[in-house]
């Protein structure tokens, strides 16, 4: 049995925009997704996942059917929770010559699901490397990400960016534009996440801002705008010392940059009323500045604070269900056990 486990991440800045082939800086956070695999003797494949749904589900398929779970629940549920498992393990199957391998895979996961936190492309990225390596063939983190990257495209019907996948294959904070992704120097800045316990619907959010950009100049500026504000962000993370601890200066700066991302988002029409009361209240507990992360329409919020402030405001919003601090994760994917 092979274990690996990828980080999830946070949008310093960039996200939407990046769709569109203007830069983003997402960072790995210390919240990982777990993905166990062992090779069968059989082309079949079971899915155990305690972390996908409130429940949990454990379905196994392949080989003599369609190649679709054989289980008595909706469809389109299953189908959900397995997708980017399934989109996974046949890039493993792929990577490695091996169309006809079958695999027990268990998933585990500390990202909330759906929350703007990666956590379907932690689970990619830890599935493909555990099950490649578990067939000998373990690949660099730079293919993991190219080939989670893939999985993530099919699975969200042509939607993905690279980003996510990126960031969790490698860990750090990173840039990335179009195709050209790379690490970037950064310290370990004080990021505070709020969970309002919902999930956005990211299909429909990105194609709001779509829908948006075609028919109006000012949405395309807007969505240029936030491409502008991640290169001076960018300039602000170069001038500082990734080994020393930040400067007020430093996080004064680029928390006036998240509370401009933010209120670009908002405009685009992906803020919700919920990311926006814990978004308020981080920064009226002295965050240096506070947004949502991912695809928003729910999920997360991201603020600075080396403080306990924003920790304990957002503990009293009504709308926020969790609250956590979230460690830059220097490693990206990583053997657990092998």
């Amino acid at each position: 049995m092979t274990v690996s486990s990828a980080p999830g991440k946070v949008y310093l800045f960039g996200e939407h925009a990046v769709v569109y082939g203007e830069p983003a800086v997402p960072c790995a956070i210390e919240r990982r997704a777990t993905v166990s695999v062992e090779v069968r003797d059989d082309s079949r494949v079971r899915v155990t996942a305690p972390d996908l749904s409130l429940d949990g589900f454990t379905v196994e398929y392949g080989g003599d059917g369609d190649g679709r779970p054989d289980v008595n629940v909706a469809k389109g549920l299953v189908e959900a929770g397995i997708a980017y498992v399934d989109a996974a393990v046949e890039q493993a199957r792929d990577a490695a010559d091996a169309p006809d391998a079958g695999f027990d895979v268990t998933v585990e996961s500390a990202i909330p699901l759906g929350a703007g936190l990666g956590s379907s492309a932690a689970v990619v990225v830890a599935g493909i490397d555990a099950a490649t390596r578990e067939l000998g063939h373990p690949l660099s983190p730079e293919e993991l990400a190219e080939r989670a990257y893939r999985a993530e495209y099919d699975v969200q019907d042509g939607q993905a960016s690279r980003a996510d996948t990126f960031c969790c294959a490698v860990g750090g904070a990173v840039r990335v534009e179009g195709d050209d992704c790379r690490r970037i120097d950064a310290p370990n800045l004080p990021f505070v996440v709020g969970f309002d316990g919902g999930a956005g619907d990211t299909g429909k959010l990105v194609a709001g801002v779509r829908e948006l950009r075609e028919e109006y100049g000012f949405a395309a500026d807007t969505v240029e705008s936030i491409g502008d504000l991640v290169r001076h962000g960018e300039s602000v993370l170069a001038d500082a010392d990734p080994a020393a601890e930040p400067t007020d200066e430093l996080l004064a700066e680029l928390g006036r940059l998240m509370d401009f991302d933010h209120g670009l988002l908002e405009a685009l029409g992906v803020s919700s009323r919920t990311l926006d009361n814990m978004v308020w209240a981080a920064r009226e507990a002295g965050a240096h500045g506070a947004k949502l992360t991912g695809a928003g329409g729910g999920g997360c919020i991201v603020a600075l604070d080396e403080t306990p402030e924003t920790e304990t405001a957002l503990r009293y919003t009504a709308e926020c269900q969790d609250v956590f601090r979230a460690e830059l994760a220097p490693d990206g994917v990583r053997v657990e056990e092998e």
